[in-house]
C-alpha cells in the first residue's frame, strides 16, 4: 500500500506538559495530488506539519516517505527526502535579492566566493518554470507579498521537492494575488509534485483539492473525496455538532438617542471627508475594497494615524486622540487585522496581555497589584471562553481564534465604549467565527458600539446593522439592513454608484 503514496504518517501523538495536542492522526498523500486539510483553530494542523518538517518531534508514531519509515524527522532529513513547508510567515531576510533569498543558507560558490550570476540564472529558470515574473536581482522588501510567497514556492521546486506543504497561503494576499497562486499550485500538481493545502476558506478547499482530510482536537475524524463532499458536511465534522446557521441571531439593541462616535469631515491618513454616526448598541460595517481607505479611518479614529482636519465626537465630547494611548484612556479599541503583529504580545502571558492597558489602573507607585492583576484575566478568561490550561499560558502558543479573544479580553478590562474590529474573522475557522460573532452580539447588547471593518461580504451583510461603503478613499454609500445586497455594495466599493457630483 505503501507504493501508492509519497508521504504517510501513522498514528502520530504528540503531548506537551499539560497538553495532547495530536492523539492519534493518520495521514496519506498520493503522488500529484492535492490533499485539504482542515480543521479548527487549535485542531493541531500546525502541529501535524511540523512533525513533517523536522520542527516538532512526535511523541509516537511513524513517518513514512516513499515507502521508507522513520520515526522521527529532522529538518534536514525532511529537506533530503524532498519535503517543503510554505508557512503564513515567510523566512526570507527582506533587504536581500530573490535570487538571494532562494539560495539562503546554501549559495552557490564559485571557489570561495558567492558565484551572484549563477545563483541569478537558477533563480530566472526557476520562476519562468513556474511562469512568474520576478526580477532576481530586484530586493525582496520591494516585492509585493505575493511574490514574495512565490519565491519561497520557487525555493521548494528549486530543491526539487516532491511535497509541498502550504499553510494558509491565501492569509495575506490580494484577490489577484490568490488567483495568482492558484495558477502555481495546480501547474505544481501538472508536474507531480503532491500538495498538502491547509485553510480555513472552504471554498478554496472545494476549488483546489482532490481529498479533504479533517482533524478534530487532535484526532483525525475522516477523509472524503472533494466532488463527493459538502460544505455542511465538513463544517459539522469540524465543529462536532452541526451549524444550523453562520451568524448567531442578536435581539435590536441599537439606540439612536445616544450616538458613541461620530465623524464631520475628517480628512487624515489620505482618507477624505468622512462623516458618520456609531450609535450605542450598533455594529457599523465598513465595506470597500483592498485599499478603499477602511483601516486608514479606523488608525485616524484610534489615534495611530493624526487627523488633518475635520471634527470627532465621543459621546458627544469633541475629540482629537493624537496616539493609540490617548485613544485607548478615552475609552476607544482597536483589534488589528494583524493580530500577531499589532494585536498582541506573543511571547508574553495570557495573564499579561490583559491587563496590559490597564497596568497603570491596578497598580501602586509602580508596584502592581497581582491578586487583582490575576483575578482580571481569569474573569475575562472564562467570560470569553478563552481555551487555555492556564492564564501563564504564552499567546503564541494559542489558537488564531484564542489570540483573538485575548485581544479582545485586554479591551473589556479597559472597559472601551468603542471598539473597531479590522477583519474580525481573518484566518479563523467557521467554529471559532461564530463563537467571535456572538461576542460582538454580546458587545453592542452591553450598549458598546462596534465599527467592524471586513472584505468578506457574508459577514458585512450577516453582522452589520448599517453599512458604510468606502472607495478610493471616500464614502460612496450607506445602507440600511433593510437594504443590504451585495451587488450593490460591490457597485458602491467600486465607485460604480452615481453619487450626484
Amino acid at each position: 500500500m505503501s507504493e501508492d503514496f509519497v508521504l504517510e504518517l501513522e498514528h502520530i501523538r504528540k503531548e506537551y506538559p499539560g497538553v495532547v495536542a495530536l492523539k492519534d492522526v493518520t495521514l496519506q498523500l498520493r503522488r500529484g495530488e492535492i490533499l485539504g486539510l482542515i480543521g479548527e483553530n487549535g485542531a493541531g494542523k500546525s502541529t501535524l506539519i511540523k512533525c513533517c518538517s523536522g520542527a516538532v518531534v512526535p511523541t509516537s508514531g511513524k513517518i513514512k516517505i516513499n515507502g521508507k519509515e522513520f520515526d522521527r524527522m529532522t529538518p534536514q532529513l525532511a529537506a533530503e527526502n524532498g519535503i517543503a513547508i510554505i508557512y503564513q510567515e515567510f523566512n526570507n531576510v527582506k533587504e536581500l535579492s530573490a535570487a538571494e533569498n532562494m539560495f539562503l543558507g546554501r549559495p552557490i560558490r564559485k571557489g570561495i566566493t558567492i558565484d551572484r550570476k549563477a545563483m541569478e540564472a537558477e533563480a530566472a529558470k526557476a520562476f519562468e518554470q513556474l511562469h512568474i515574473k520576478i526580477n532576481p536581482r530586484e530586493l525582496v522588501k520591494n516585492l509585493s507579498v505575493g511574490y514574495q510567497q512565490m519565491i519561497e514556492i520557487a525555493k521548494a521546486i528549486q530543491q526539487n521537492a516532491q511535497v509541498l506543504i502550504m499553510d494558509e497561503p491565501s492569509a495575506p494576499l490580494t484577490n489577484n494575488e490568490v488567483d495568482a497562486m492558484f495558477e502555481v499550485v495546480n501547474l505544481l500538481r501538472n508536474k507531480g509534485v503532491s500538495i498538502i493545502y491547509i485553510s480555513h476558506r472552504l471554498e478554496e478547499i472545494f476549488y483546489l483539492s482532490d481529498r479533504i482530510e479533517v482533524i478534530r482536537d487532535g484526532e483525525y475524524v475522516d477523509t472524503l473525496i472533494t466532488p463527493n463532499a459538502t460544505e455542511d458536511q465538513l463544517i459539522q465534522m469540524m465543529v462536532g455538532r452541526e451549524m444550523t446557521q453562520k451568524f448567531p441571531e442578536r435581539k435590536p439593541c441599537v439606540d439612536e438617542s445616544k450616538v458613541v462616535l461620530e465623524l464631520k469631515n475628517v480628512c487624515g491618513n489620505g482618507d477624505k471627508n468622512m462623516s458618520l454616526k456609531i450609535h450605542a448598541g450598533e455594529v457599523l460595517g465598513l465595506g470597500g475594497l483592498v485599499g478603499a481607505g477602511r483601516t486608514e479611518l479606523a488608525q485616524v479614529i484610534f489615534g495611530a494615524k493624526p487627523k488633518e482636519s475635520g471634527q470627532m465626537f465621543l459621546n458627544g465630547k469633541e475629540i482629537n486622540p493624537k496616539t493609540p494611548r490617548e485613544a485607548i484612556d478615552l475609552g476607544i479599541a482597536m483589534l488589528p487585522e494583524d493580530r500577531k503583529r499589532h494585536g498582541a504580545l506573543l511571547g508574553v502571558s495570557i495573564k499579561n496581555n490583559i491587563n496590559m492597558p490597564t497596568y497603570d489602573r491596578i497598580s501602586k507607585a509602580t508596584v502592581i497589584d497581582l491578586k487583582t492583576e490575576r483575578e482580571r484575566a481569569e474573569k475575562y478568561r472564562k467570560e470569553i471562553q478563552i481555551k487555555c490550561p492556564t492564564i501563564n499560558q504564552l499567546v503564541k502558543n494559542l489558537s488564531g481564534g484564542n489570540q483573538q479573544k485575548v485581544i479582545l479580553g485586554k479591551w473589556l478590562a479597559a472597559d472601551s465604549q468603542l471598539i473597531i474590529f479590522d477583519e474580525p474573522t481573518r484566518g479563523i475557522d467557521v467554529g471559532a467565527k461564530y463563537e467571535i460573532y456572538k461576542l460582538i452580539n454580546e458587545l453592542v447588547e452591553q450598549g458598546r458600539a462596534v465599527l467592524m471593518i471586513s472584505s468578506e461580504m457574508e459577514e458585512l451583510i450577516g453582522m452589520s446593522d448599517r453599512i458604510i461603503v468606502l472607495a478610493e478613499r471616500e464614502m460612496t454609500g450607506e445602507l440600511k439592513k433593510e437594504e443590504f445586497d451585495a451587488n450593490t455594495i460591490m457597485a458602491m466599493a467600486s465607485a460604480i454608484v452615481d453619487q450626484g457630483k
